[in-house]
């Protein structure tokens, strides 16, 4: 039987939404952009025996209310995150982030650095979302700013469709290819995404996409997993070896054919790997 979400209020009022799960060495799980806790569940319960494992819904994201208290910024996604481990009194967490997710670890260690930590896996991110002239590791590789303020104005016309876009216009042509010729195989998607109220997800994708974390990755210390999609929507390997250049110590996990969600592509081989991961970390 399905255990029910557990709920805990923010500093500013805002309750947030966590699935909690399993016993052992507390793990928190951070979902992506437009995306909410259930990504998480196949893991969480894969893991249960090894992990109390903490899966939140981002604010503006899952089942929160739309009247959000607080706009979803990277900056206030890092305060909740801080909260949660301060809620639940986590000694020594590992956090488990995947796109979104990863920019709101790395937003918490530039404030609150790593030492708290026992470990991060980061799955298929680029530090700066925006490429430019010294910059040409972000989405697709030239998203500029002007391809952002186009795709913004998208998705304030028909948000679900411009969300589906941002992922048939990048780097995987098996993607591409089924959106244009087959796009019913996306009704299922695109019925949630116009479930969502758009407004504070327009909002976070604002802050996502003004954020810079190359400096903070020279300061992790903690150990790192970083893993990504051969073929991901959004980010070439040159971006993932850029990212493991920079974390010291960090190992770098290459899936093959998947996509921006590779995670979900090898389940059965992101378990082993997390599994694999957390044994090798201190009690």
């Amino acid at each position: 039987m399905s255990t029910p979400l557990e709920r805990f209020n923010c500093s500013d009022g805002e309750v947030i939404h966590v699935k909690v799960m399993g016993a052992g060495r507390p793990l928190v799980f951070l979902h992506g952009w437009t995306a909410n806790h259930r990504d998480w569940l196949p893991f969480q319960t894969a893991l249960a025996q090894d992990c109390r494992s903490y899966a939140l819904d981002a604010r503006g994201h899952g089942g929160h209310s739309p009247r959000t208290v607080t706009v979803p910024s990277l900056e206030r996604l890092a305060t909740d995150l801080a909260e949660l481990l301060a809620h639940y009194q986590l000694r020594r967490p590992v956090l488990v982030g995947h796109s979104m997710g990863v920019l709101t670890i790395w937003e918490y260690l530039r404030r609150h650095g790593d030492g708290a930590l026992a470990g991060v896996v980061l799955i298929d991110q680029s530090p700066k979302l925006i490429t430019d002239s010294t910059w040409q590791y972000g989405i697709y590789g030239d998203f500029d700013a002007d391809r952002n303020h186009a795709f913004i104005v998208e998705l304030r016309q028909d948000f679900a469709e411009a969300v589906l876009l941002l992922g048939a216009r990048g780097r995987n042509q098996r993607v591409s290819k089924l959106y244009w010729n087959a796009p019913k195989l996306f009704d299922r998607l695109r019925a949630y995404l116009r479930s969502l109220d758009p407004a504070p997800l327009i909002a976070c994708w604002q802050s996502l996409t003004a954020a810079d974390f190359r400096a903070v990755l020279s300061t992790i210390s903690a150990p790192t997993l970083l893993i990504y999609g051969e073929q991901s929507h959004f980010y070439s390997l040159a971006t993932a070896r850029w990212v493991h250049e920079r974390i010291a110590g960090s190992r770098l996990l290459i899936y093959e054919h998947a996509d921006h969600f590779p995670q979900l592509w090898h389940r059965d081989r992101f378990v082993v790997d997390v599994r694999g991961f957390l044994a090798e970390l201190p009690h």
